[in-house]
This record gives structure tokens, sequence and C-alpha cells, in this order.
């Protein structure tokens, strides 16, 4: 099938790179699709009701739930469009987050669920599987309606494997379907089982096997991958972005959504891990003490670098980061998918884009206010850059209106 065309110049015809990346968090991927549905709709206030994220960005990056996320935007309809507006996906968690993470209450619930945590995944993964092939079809990741960049983690050679647009270019065999993808990335070790999957080259007469995980065991924000996506693309000479230099990150317009975290409690202390065993740092008051700290630990090392690099190069204002890292109780599990639960964490996106623009604090780590400019007066502006950067690429391209192949 031939690839979809993007609506979106390339970068050559204008002043920036921009860039969407969404963490991996389980359910609490409802905060960034509230975030995003906002965002959706001040670009559809400037240029009409049918503006789509993927109209705009010259590549969306996701982790685990960020990289179902990312999927749905790009995923092209039967009219080429997206399959999902970003206001589709917050309903899209509330309705079916109940079935993917189920939930048992009776008296002996958490030792049940303690044994499954030991003998196996918690969730077996069929409505997730089922759900995300009836959505995504075949839909392969060379046919997205812009790049995307999507990372997991090979459990069989101990290594990353990310799924990019840029690269698929060269490697056919990395070719997978969008909905294989989004399984892998999303496998949380503990949670949901390991995917395993085989691509063909028909032209070559090759084949590879795929035995993949979380990709937040990787990048649980992808943003840092995403940037060398593209840096790697530049560097290849790719006529789509002369004459940008591979190390100029003052053209990088970034907007990265986290997932939220319980940072701003004391979830832990040492006194009390130091008595750990495996047993413990497997399972502990409804959490799994150690997946959620090399994700959040991933996600930060990302934050921190960016953070760094942009305020080095003067470039404060096109690195966003949006984050809230007050989550408290059930709301910062991945998937206690309970109804109170999910409408607290809408609640919580709600919120936070009344918050101000925070930045994290390299000493210590947590989030604090930068500007008296809340994170929803960010969007609106961010919204304006976008949309004139789009009409810029048009009226400088000799393509003018007329999509280009990816």
């Amino acid at each position: 099938m031939e690839s979809p065309k993007s609506p979106l110049q390339p970068p050559t015809y204008g002043s920036l790179i921009t860039v969407l990346s969404i963490d991996g968090g389980g359910i609490r991927g409802i905060i960034p699709a509230t975030i995003l549905s906002f965002l959706e709709s001040e670009l559809q206030k400037l240029d009409g009701e049918e503006a789509r994220l993927a109209d705009y960005f010259d590549v969306i990056a996701g982790t685990s739930t960020g990289g179902l996320v990312t999927a749905m935007l790009t995923a092209p309809n039967k009219q080429g469009r997206p399959l999902f507006a970003a206001s589709e996906i917050k309903d899209f968690y509330l309705e079916h987050c109940p079935k993917i993470f189920p939930q048992e209450h009776f008296p002996f619930s958490a030792a049940k669920n303690l044994v499954k945590t030991l003998t196996g995944p918690k969730y077996d993964g069929k409505y997730l599987h089922k759900l995300v092939m009836e959505k995504l079809g075949d839909t392969r990741l060379n046919q997205t309606l812009t790049n995307v960049v999507i990372p997991t983690f090979d459990i069989k050679c101990l290594q990353p494997t990310i799924f990019s647009s840029y690269e698929v270019k060269n490697n056919p065999l990395k070719n997978a379907t969008l909905a294989d993808i989004s399984i892998s990335t999303s496998a949380a070790p503990t949670y949901l089982p390991a995917h395993y999957f085989q691509t063909k080259d028909e032209k070559a007469g090759k084949s590879r096997e795929f035995h993949l995980i979380d990709g937040g065991v990787a990048a649980n924000n992808p943003a840092l991958v995403a940037i060398g996506e593209v840096t790697k693309e530049i560097t290849r000479g790719s006529a789509d972005f002369f004459p940008i230099k591979p190390n100029d990150y003052g053209r990088f317009l970034v907007l990265s959504l986290g997932t939220g975290t319980a940072k701003g409690e004391e979830k832990f202390n040492a006194q009390e891990c130091a008595r750990w065993g495996m047993l413990s740092w497997l399972t502990h008051d409804n959490s799994t003490p150690l997946i959620d700290t090399f994700m959040q630990a991933s996600s930060d090392m990302v934050d921190f670098h960016l953070s760094t690099v942009f305020q080095a190069l003067h470039s404060d204002p096109n690195y966003l980061r949006i984050q809230d890292d007050t989550l408290t109780g059930d709301a910062s599990s991945v998937d206690i998918a309970t109804k109170e639960n999910l409408d607290t964490l809408v609640k919580t996106g709600e919120q936070l884009l009344k918050k101000p623009i925070s930045k994290v604090n390299l000493e210590t780590g947590s989030n604090e206010n930068a500007y008296e400019m809340t994170n929803e007066k960010a969007l609106i502006k961010l919204a304006g850059i976008l949309s004139r950067e789009k009409k810029l690429r048009v009226m400088r391209s000799p393509h003018g209106k007329t999509p280009r192949k990816i």
C-alpha cells in the first residue's frame, strides 16, 4: 500500500523542527490525552475543525501508553485522515481501560493478585490485543500520516528496538504493523505479556523475529530518542532538512508530555526499602516499586538532559515539558482502572492546564513553577507557533498546498 501524504511541508521550508513526545504510564495516559485535546482544539480555532495534531508535528514519539496514543493520532482512516481526533482519546481510555485492567473486588483479591504477579503477568492482555488489532488493522509503520518514533525493548537481544519512520526507509524488516508495535511498547513487565511477531522482506527473501516488552525499559520519555532519530536523518543528508545542521538544537520545538508521578509525596524511604527482598520490590502497596523506579528515572534523565541543553542554547521557550508530580494514592498507579480513579485522572489533566509552567530543578529533581504563564496559555501560544510554521512552509514550498510523501 502506498504511504499516505502529509499536509505538512518539510522543515527545509520552515524555521523549526516540531516534535511531540508522550511518556509511558498505563492508565495515566488520560493526562496527556486531556492536554492534547486542548491543544488540538486551539489549532482548530485557528485553522478549521479538520485540523489534527499530525498536520503540525514533523515527528510524534510515544512510549508504552504514549506509543498507543501516537499510533491513534497518526494511523490513517479510509479517508486518509487521522484515525482518532485528540478529543476522542480520553473517552477511548475511559471506555476500555477497565476491560484492559479488570479490577477484582473480593476478600482475597490482594492475595490472588500477588500470586499472579509472582507466577505470570497480572493481566493476560487478550482484550488489549484484540482491541488494538481491530482499531489499527494491517496499517504499517511506513503508512503513518507523519513520522513516528516508538521505543520497545527486545528481551532476547537485551537491547532497545526503536520503530522509526526515518529508519524504516532503509530497513524494510522494521516495517511492522502499528498494532504489533503498540502491543509491544505497552507490554510492561509483570503487568502484560511480552509480544512476539515476525516481519518479512519479500524482495530480499529475509525475515526477522521480535521478542519485545515495554519501551519504558529503554526510554519511558521518548523525546530524546525522537530528536536522535531526526539528527540521524539530517546526518544522512535528507533533503527534507537542508540546510539544517545535525547539532542545531535551537531549531527544535519540543512539546514533551508526562503522565504524572507521585514524586510530590514520599512514597518510600531508605529505611523501609533496606528491608525489602525481591518480593517487596516487585509488589508493595498496590504498586511495583522496581518497575516504577526505573521508568521514572528514565523519564527524568531525559528531562534533565533536554532542560540543560535548551538552557545552554538560550532556547528555553523551545522546550515545553508538562508534567504533574503531585499524584497520590491510586492516581499514581498504572493499572487501577476504577471509574473513580479514571475520573480523578481526567480532573488531574484539566487542573494541570491551569497550573503554571514548571521546570525541573536539576538539584532536587522536583518540578518548580518557572513562569507566571499557565500550561493552558503556553499551549495556546504553541498552537499559534505551529499554525504559523505550517503556513510558512506552504508559502515557501514550490509544492504549495500539494501534500508531500513521507
